[in-house]
């Protein structure tokens, strides 16, 4: 079950947009919108894993690669997102990338998750395909 937004300080978006979560991301997370970009895609399933909204994540997870269920660590406290580049993966393209930073600390630790994410549009619709861990 994911986390109620409301645990988001001031209403910030996870993804650090300056939006607040509910005109950013959450209208992705409520399925009011598709995301337009690879990118954008992106920074809702970072928010998604803030949230622990697992019902995201399978849903933008192509279907070629998505697991059958997804657990997430609750006690993963993601805490930054930083976008590094990406390739392609504009409204009009059909496939595209994104690499990223996300910050996180577990169990006392603090830690960098660095990746390259691949991303397909299908149907006017972006998905998640995969991802190399640099």
């Amino acid at each position: 079950m994911p986390l109620d937004p409301s645990v988001l300080r001031n209403g910030a978006c996870p993804c650090l947009s300056g939006e607040q979560y509910e005109q950013c991301c959450g209208v992705f997370h409520r399925g009011d919108a598709e995301a337009p970009t690879a990118e954008q895609l992106m920074r809702s399933r970072y928010s998604a894993f803030v949230l622990l909204d697992t019902t995201y994540l399978l849903r933008t997870w192509h279907p070629d690669t998505r697991p059958t269920a997804l657990e997430l660590e609750p006690d993963m406290q993601w805490r930054r997102l930083d976008i590094i580049g990406t390739s392609r993966g504009g409204p009009l393209d059909s496939e595209g990338t994104v690499e990223f930073a996300a910050h996180y600390s577990y169990d006392g630790e603090r830690g960098v998750q660095r990746e390259r994410s691949r991303f397909l549009r299908v149907d006017r619709r972006w998905y998640y395909v995969d991802g190399v861990v640099a």
